[in-house]
């Protein structure tokens, strides 16, 4: 038992003399992974937590457009965020279907100026 012992101990320390432990070298490594952070728009924080998504999606019609339909129909202006800042307040219809979007009257005029502005620059 004593030998396994005194074998044990050899063993370790001889594989531990071949290390080259240098601890004040520093080494550094690159890395081509970059941290990208996204912010949401207040447009976007604001559509997140209205009734919005219940009708329409990013990418993909559902009841209304899609927020990228709409993005490709009008293009960033301000008359065009004027327009849009109306119907998302008033509502409207015919434009894109028998179905009415209904009116958010008790939003803010630019809260509803920011949801427009957000939507109109998904523009690809």
């Amino acid at each position: 038992m004593k030998l396994k012992y005194l074998l044990f101990g050899v063993a370790l320390i001889g594989l531990t003399s071949f290390s080259d432990d240098n601890l004040d070298t520093k080494y550094t490594t690159t890395s081509k992974i970059t941290n990208t952070v996204f912010q949401a728009s207040d447009g976007e924080k604001l559509i997140a937590k209205s009734d919005c998504i219940g009708c329409h999606k990013l990418d993909k019609k559902l009841i209304g457009p899609s927020y990228l339909e709409i993005a490709k129909k009008y293009p960033l202006t301000d008359k065009n965020v004027a327009y849009l800042t109306g119907k998302i307040i008033k509502g409207g219809s015919g434009v894109w279907g028998a179905i009415p979007m209904s009116a958010h009257a008790s939003l803010k005029k630019d809260d509803a100026k920011s949801m427009a502005t957000y939507i109109l620059s998904l523009k690809k």
